[in-house]
């Protein structure tokens, strides 16, 4: 006969500390690598170099072990590693930008200065949010924070235009991509939402060839999301950002209700909204020139417009073969913004598709521990945040590499903690922050509930026309019970109460609120 065993869960930083040595082995050896292959000598400061890679890892290590001992073990090596390997690959574009005598050589400087604020900001998120839940309490201020972020660059004077994608806010000579932080706080609102509202979208409906379809009202928040990411797509000629904000509302929308009715009309949405928009508007129509005739002579000498990047990123990733060029022996500098739009194209010329299999690797792992943290947390609210952030990163993998790959039409979207770009680089480090302090809910073990015997009180009796208390008034509490009272009823325990003062259990919906157990 089977039986089961108590399974004592380990916190895992141990695993976390033996993980991050490679994690940043990997980082450290592809910068050497870098100055050897493309000057033929070690960096001058790549002892600096690694000093500071390593106090920012074992930094967040630390505030790990302190304010969320529980926290995936697997998360950070794997950030770790993968902003290591961009941090590589912007230097050695750096190098021959320099040889080349261009402005914009000092990216390598710049991007490093950005990993360590992102790090920074990241840390402050897990020492202040100390419960995933309370932002709940924040679903319509993030619903407000979200869309003024995505119209932030459509503002006279603020907004600024750069490669014909309307995406960018300047301030003197700080700049930004308000969108990046808005998936993040879209993110917050459909999972507050959709935890509200999901039986509603779950269950109403009627079923039509196999699928459940929503009642007509019940629409309204996909329409709202649909002409919202249409809007971007026409307004700031981004694609990317669409397909991102609609395939985020989408994925959560499905996890929330488990209807793949949802999945099936979304996808209709926006094919027939991108597709009348090609049509309609006329920048939307030449993203698709470009991806479906990149190699035609016409759409290749185009200007502007032209397919040029994408054909000599093609090209390139085409040089690199089965296991490229070597770390600093190819032309990834050919290649307009081969550091931040095209990064995935220079590492599949100098990896080979070889080790650019190995990056998708590493981020299906990155998703997988987020999807596992999704599944494992005990509050729907946790459950829909921590999927619609997997979602996210892979959303936007895949629309870049797609991008790249000719798979779909081209987008200025950046590969997450690879490329080039403060705004891209912070916010990606604060949703890693955040599902590292989801999943310390997620694999806490459930502090354990003591019984307390409760006595048989009896029948009350305190005025005319009740009946006398069980006894003649003598308790009839088994031997063991509390005491009673002068009156012959027994002394009554306390019972928890929910937030709102009311008596009863904890609600469904965040069954550990009233857990005991040490201070989160």
């Amino acid at each position: 006969m089977a039986s089961v065993q108590p399974h004592r869960v380990r916190p895992g930083r141990g695993t976390e500390l033996l993980l991050l040595v490679p994690a940043l082995g990997i980082g450290i050896a592809g910068y050497v690598l870098t100055g050897l292959g493309a000057t033929g000598s070690v960096p001058p400061h790549v002892i600096a170099y690694a000093a500071g890679t390593t106090v920012l890892a074992f930094t967040v290590h630390v505030v790990l072990r302190l304010r969320a001992p529980y926290a995936d073990p697997v998360i950070l090596p794997v950030v770790v590693a993968l902003n290591g390997i961009g941090l590589a690959m912007i230097y050695r574009i750096s190098i021959a930008y320099a040889a080349r005598g261009r402005a914009d050589a000092d990216i390598a400087d710049r991007q490093l200065a950005w990993t360590a604020i992102s790090v920074a900001l990241a840390i402050v998120v897990l020492l202040v949010l100390r419960d995933h839940r309370t932002l709940r309490r924040y679903t319509y201020t993030a619903m407000v924070v979200g869309l003024v972020l995505i119209v932030l660059p459509l503002v006279p004077g603020l907004g600024q235009t750069i490669n014909g994608a309307r995406i960018w806010v300047r301030v003197g000579p700080v700049g930004m991509q308000p969108a990046e932080f808005a998936k993040i706080a879209l993110a917050v609102f459909f999972a507050g939402y959709l935890v509200t509202h999901r039986d509603t979208l779950a269950l109403a409906g009627k079923r039509v060839v196999g699928l459940q379809l929503p009642r007509a009202r019940d629409l309204g928040p996909i329409l709202v999301v649909w002409a919202a990411s249409l809007a971007v797509l026409v307004l700031q000629r981004d694609l990317g950002t669409s397909l991102l904000f609609f395939g985020l509302f989408v994925a959560v929308l499905y996890l929330a209700t488990e209807r793949t009715s949802w999945i099936v009309i979304g996808l209709l949405l926006f094919v027939g909204g991108a597709a009348v928009a090609a049509t309609a508007f006329g920048h939307v129509g030449a993203r698709f020139d470009v991806w479906l005739h990149a190699l035609d002579p016409e759409i290749y000498n185009r200007s502007p417009g032209g397919s040029g990047q994408l054909v000599a990123g093609l090209f390139g990733m085409a040089s690199g073969g089965l296991f490229g060029t070597g770390l600093g022996q190819g032309r990834p500098d050919l290649v307009p913004f081969a550091y931040s739009d095209f990064i995935v194209a220079s590492l599949g010329e100098e990896l080979g598709l070889t080790g650019l299999i190995a990056i998708l690797l590493l981020y299906t792992i990155l998703v997988e521990r987020g999807l596992r943290t999704a599944i494992g947390v005990r509050d729907g609210f946790g459950k829909l945040l921590a999927g619609g952030l997997s979602f996210v990163i892979a959303f936007q993998l895949f629309v870049v590499v797609g991008g790249v790959t000719r798979l779909i039409p081209l987008t200025g979207l950046t590969t997450p903690f690879l490329a080039y770009g403060g705004s891209s680089l912070v916010a990606n480090w604060m949703i890693a922050a955040l599902l590292l302090r989801i999943s310390d809910e997620a694999r806490r073990p459930v502090p354990a509930v003591r019984a307390i015997a409760t006595p048989d009180i009896g029948i009350p009796v305190a005025g005319p026309g009740r009946s006398r208390p069980a006894g003649n008034g003598r308790s009839t509490a088994r031997p063991g019970a509390p005491a009673a009272d002068a009156g012959g009823a027994p002394l009554r325990t306390s019972t928890p109460t929910r937030d709102d003062g009311t008596d009863g259990p904890a609600p469904d919906d965040n069954p550990t609120e009233l857990l005991g157990g040490e201070d989160r």
